[in-house]
Parts: structure tokens; C-alpha cells; sequence
């Protein structure tokens, strides 16, 4: 598990992109997860996520 340090980082981190990304903090955390920390990555796959969650409710 990661240390106490980082778990906050981790989680500044997260509330940040759903701030900015306009994500739950649990959507935020999983692309943290998944992409790691580089907040360029993390945005380019909040917005496609975003735009593939207003193609699904169109349907």
C-alpha cells in the first residue's frame, strides 16, 4: 500500500481532476490508477471518457 505521503498526493490529485475534468472522484482515482500521474494524460482521458459517456446517453 502506498504511504500515507502519497495516498494525499494521490488524493489531491484525484480531486483536482474531477474538479477540472468535471468527474466523480471515484472516475478520477480509477484514471490515476490506470494512467498514472501525468495530469496531460489524465485530462486527454477525462475529456475522452466524458465524450464517450454524452455518446452512450444520446443512444
Amino acid at each position: 500500500s502506498l504511504p500515507d505521503n502519497d495516498l494525499t498526493e494521490f488524493d489531491l490529485l484525484a480531486s483536482r481532476l474531477s474538479r477540472e475534468a468535471n468527474l466523480t472522484e471515484a472516475q478520477a482515482r480509477n484514471l490515476i490508477e490506470r494512467f498514472g500521474t501525468d495530469w496531460e494524460k489524465l485530462l486527454n482521458e477525462a475529456y475522452f471518457l466524458k465524450e464517450l459517456e454524452g455518446r452512450l446517453g444520446q443512444e
